[in-house]
């Protein structure tokens, strides 16, 4: 049995988020979540899941959905962030089901400073949905974790039981991801706040499990964004054990990882790190860092390799009068890095077991 047995190709919503997600589990892989910023990026992100017949999960964020409504907008009110997530949404939504592959479709980060994005975007998810009976998006994260842990889980309940009639998964995170991000700078905050505990996590489940199921947590194991020398970033996936058992322990349940959970920071890190996060119960890694990277080499490579035809209309080494429009065609150009990032999404996908799954 393959995932498209169990749920359909094109964006999931619902409970189709919760039975994926639970397949990823019992079946021991997660889905890479990649960042999108336009149409072309999508678009290689899909086109990686159709070729290794896998899920996938695309997510826009907050900086990123700007830049796809369009760098030229203005965004004092978080204007063109929600009008670019709307544009990327509808976008994927569009093509999605033409790749074959079930696609999550997430927003990323959300702080406290940054709460009229999201607004925005729910607004946008009950548009669609009173047209449509489901929401755009297939869910949102709420990042509070700078916030007092009382006033973080109070925030997300509020917010959580707006969602959940929807049909919108949401993403939470308790304790920091350390780095910085779309300009949340968390580069110097106190290391102990980069390890979640399992007090904390049960508390965020507790208190969310009484609205829905429908939800996962990004639980700080040392996570960084970004990508670093070997030996600065302590990752301690083996942690994110102890939280399923405490929780498995409070609840008195069967189910051995009663917990979703989520791991930030995913580029640059080992197979080994991430085979140990798989294991104990993540679902979801984000990887955007090395998937910026993997897109400019394609373009990279071909500027410089085709230099000599890139320097004006007419006239290269062939000959003074040939033209170079077949080299300098945004078509051309722009699929090389599309090529070179669908690849590093194949990597992602099999570093995570996420191969062959359809």
């Amino acid at each position: 049995m393959g995932v498209l047995d169990i749920v359909p190709a094109g964006v999931l919503t619902g409970d189709n988020v919760r039975k994926l997600f639970d397949y990823a589990k019992e079946n021991k892989f997660a889905i890479p979540a990649i960042n999108v910023t336009s149409s072309s990026t999508a678009n290689a992100v899909l086109e990686a899941a159709r070729d290794i017949k896998a899920p996938i999960i695309l997510q826009v964020s907050q900086g990123g959905s700007a830049y796809f409504a369009g760098k030229g907008l203005a965004n004092d009110k978080q204007q063109a962030s929600v009008s670019g997530a709307k544009a990327a949404a509808l976008h994927i939504r569009t093509v999605a089901k033409d790749y074959g592959v079930p696609v999550v479709l997430h927003s990323d980060h959300c702080a406290h400073k940054l709460l009229p994005w999201f607004d925005g975007m729910l607004a946008a998810d009950q548009e669609y949905y009173n047209a449509h009976q489901e929401p755009l998006f297939s869910s949102h994260m709420l990042d509070l974790s700078e916030e007092p842990k009382e006033e973080n889980i109070k925030t997300c309940v509020q917010y959580f039981k707006k969602m959940a009639p929807l049909g919108i998964w949401l993403e939470m995170e308790i304790g920091i991801t350390g780095g910085e991000e779309d300009g949340v700078d968390n580069s110097d905050v106190d290391n102990a706040a980069l390890y979640t505990q399992p007090e904390d996590v049960y508390d965020v489940h507790a208190a969310l499990s009484k609205i829905s199921p429908n939800f996962s947590i990004a639980a700080a194991f040392g996570n960084v964004h970004g990508v670093y020398k070997p030996g600065n970033v302590k990752l301690h996936p083996e942690l994110l054990q102890k939280h399923q058992e405490y929780t498995k322990t409070k609840l008195g349940g069967k189910v051995e990882k009663p917990l979703y959970l989520v791991f930030h920071g995913g580029s640059g890190s080992t197979k080994e790190e991430i085979k140990t996060a798989v294991d104990n119960g993540v679902v979801k890694m984000n990887v955007d860092t090395d998937t910026q990277f993997a897109y400019l080499i394609g373009i990279r490579d071909f500027v410089s390799k085709k230099k000599d035809y890139l320097q004006t209309q007419v006239g290269n080494p062939e000959g003074a009068d040939k033209p170079n429009k077949k080299f300098y065609d945004p078509r051309v150009w722009v699929r090389e890095g599309e090529k070179t990032l669908s690849e590093r999404v194949k990597e992602a996908c099999v570093d995570l077991g996420n191969v062959g799954r359809l």
